[in-house]
Order: C-alpha cells, then structure tokens, then sequence
C-alpha cells in the first residue's frame, strides 16, 4: 500500500465515499461511507447545537437514559396530538443533563420533531416538569398540543426538542428557501443575536454546515457542496 499523502484530495464528498476503518466489536477492518457516519451522528446527538436536545422514542415509560416516552406507554403511530404527558429522561442522547434547561423553558412553547424528518412534528406549550415521584432518572413533563403533522415513529426513532416560537417577535415565519449553494446567505429577523440555526436539505433531512453569526441581521452557511434546502431560526 503506497503512502497516505500520496493519495490525491477529494474535495466533493457524497453518501457513497467511504473509509477504512476498525469495527469496536472485533476490531476487524471495514468499510465505513460517507452516509453511514453522518447518520451515526445524526441519531446519537454527536454534534451539539445550543437549545437543541436529543432523546431517542421508547414505546415503554421510562425507557432508558436519553428516552422520550409516553406516560404510560405505547404511541407509535399515533398522532402527535395526543401526547398529553410525556416522561423524559434527565439525560439526552449525548449524556447531558438537560433539567436545568428544561425547567427554564417551562410555560415556553416547544417542538417535538422527528430528526431525519422535519415534516414529522409536534408543537406544544410545555405546561409542567416535574421529577418522577418513582424514579428520579426521568422527569414528567405535560403538554398542550398547538399543532403539527404526522405519526410518533416507531421505538428508537430520534426526536429533538427545542424551544420554538413562531411568531417571535415579530409574528413572522422564520423559515428561509435556497437554491443551489455552497453558500446560504440568512437575513437573521428574530430580534436575536445568535438564534438556534436548523438546516434541512430538498428532502427533508437535517443537514449540517459552518455557521457564521456575521453580524446581527446575517447567518452565514458555507457547505463543502451545492445544497438545495431551507433554514429555521429557532
């Protein structure tokens, strides 16, 4: 095999590039793609982003560290208006302690969003957070539905939740459209100095790129590629 720095860059990375690796488990040699490794972030919370919190779906109450649950249990396929009370871990997926936050935003309208699909929602008015009097690993939290779209995905499904308030200041949407770029250019209307940014791509997927908070009006997105897609500011 000839030496690493021999190898030529390649500056335009796809879902299908892949690199060599060692597999944990058997310390084997493997294959590891492009797609595959944003994915293993996406769904453990590996990229960290101010006010956003992750928690995976779990059909039993009180599932595990970094679970979502239904009180009482169950609520795959069922739509998001009827989630009344919630149990959440005091931990998110990445193992932070996500009480004191929580307890910040109570009274605050959230989402509930699935994350590789945006369009798979619930929004609420987080009504109370209180520990749960038979084991304070979870905490339960009730809710007011506001609106939204679609079903609870199945068991082990990633879900952020994040403080969101669409009329913000200004009783406007925050959500932006973009063509084709490496770049995207956000006119920043939240009255905020550094809102919580969300990319999604064409397809609904949660995307990832370098944010620049250039001054108060303006977000700056740089991409390695050309995205087609949309911003939220949170």
């Amino acid at each position: 095999m000839a030496r690493i720095s021999s190898y030529p860059f390649d500056t335009t990375v796809t879902d299908n590039d892949a690199w060599i690796g060692t597999e944990a488990s058997n310390r084997q040699t493997k294959q590891f793609t492009a797609s595959a490794v944003a994915n293993y972030l996406n769904i453990n919370a590996k990229v960290n982003i101010g006010g956003q919190m992750s928690f995976k779906w779990s059909d039993t109450q009180n599932g595990g560290a970094g679970t979502i649950s239904k009180t009482g249990g169950g609520g795959s396929g069922a739509n998001f208006n009827t989630l009344t009370s919630i149990r959440l871990s005091k931990t998110e997926l990445n193992g932070q302690n996500v009480v004191k936050f929580v307890e910040y935003i109570v009274g605050k309208p959230i989402l509930i969003g699935q994350g590789d699909q945006i369009s798979q929602f619930g929004h609420y008015t987080l009504d109370t957070y209180t520990v749960d009097p038979g084991d304070s690993s979870y905490y339960v939290a009730t809710l007011t539905y506001i609106g939204g779209n679609g079903t609870i995905a199945q068991q082990g499904t990633q879900y952020t939740i994040i403080h969101f308030d669409i009329t913000g200041g200004h009783g406007s949407s925050t959500r932006q459209d973009f063509g084709s770029s490496n770049q995207w250019v956000i006119n920043n209307t939240t009255g905020k100095a550094e809102p919580s940014v969300t990319l999604v791509n064409a397809q609904d997927e949660v995307i990832y790129g370098c944010i620049d908070y250039t001054n108060a009006t303006t977000i700056t997105v740089d991409f390695d590629i050309n995205v087609t897609g949309s911003s939220f500011l949170n």
